[in-house]
């Protein structure tokens, strides 16, 4: 691991969490996967819902890292980790604090959200990240679940077939409201032959 992100995240050191953008992404992209599993033992960690340090300094990294596999295409070399992180998400509350506030990892699930399912049309990607994709659907957060249906549609239009052994899971969502219904029912309806 580059031995900034080292530092940053060994010591949780905001105060250098900022010099990570200095970096070039070429530079990083060989660290992203351990700097993800890294951040993964932070957010897990028992105290990481009320360590605002702690939080900072994962919500930079998680921007620094989504950024890199972006501008250097890397995505299915670093897939695993990045889902990885993203399932971890689920073990911890993911309903929002007061009105609109949301938790700590409902805020990573955020973040890293679109830089896994934006490569709809990758289905190397997609057979890891729909798995875990859908069970987001459940988990109270109205955003999320908002969100995660636009994605879904997509890749329901690209490549349907990875999303029929959960058909039964994503309709119970459309039927309870808690996905879009225009958006990914109408992919549903427009795809069905592709389910059975």
């Amino acid at each position: 691991m580059h031995q900034l992100f080292r530092l940053v995240l060994g010591q949780k050191d905001l105060s250098r969490a900022g010099d990570l953008f200095s970096l070039d992404d070429s530079e990083i992209e060989d660290s992203l996967t351990e700097a993800l599993e890294q951040i993964k033992i932070i957010s897990s960690s028992s105290d990481y819902q009320t360590n605002n340090n702690d939080q900072a300094v994962v919500e930079i990294c998680i921007t620094r890292i989504t950024t890199a596999i972006r501008e250097t295409e890397s995505i299915e070399k670093h897939a695993k980790a990045l889902v990885g992180l993203w399932d971890s998400c689920l073990e911890h509350n993911l309903r929002p604090f007061g009105k609109d506030e949301d938790t700590p990892h409902a805020k990573i699930a955020s973040d890293i959200m679109s830089c896994i399912l934006q490569n709809y049309n990758r289905p190397p990607v997609m057979a890891l990240a729909i798995p875990i994709a859908v069970k987001f659907l459940h988990r109270g957060n109205k955003e999320l679940c908002r969100n995660m249906s636009n994605y879904l549609s997509l890749a329901a239009i690209t490549k349907a077939d990875l999303l029929a052994d959960h058909t039964e899971v994503i309709v119970k969502s459309i039927l309870q409201g808690m996905v879009q219904k225009l958006s990914l029912g109408t992919c549903f309806r427009r795809h069905l032959k592709g389910f059975s």
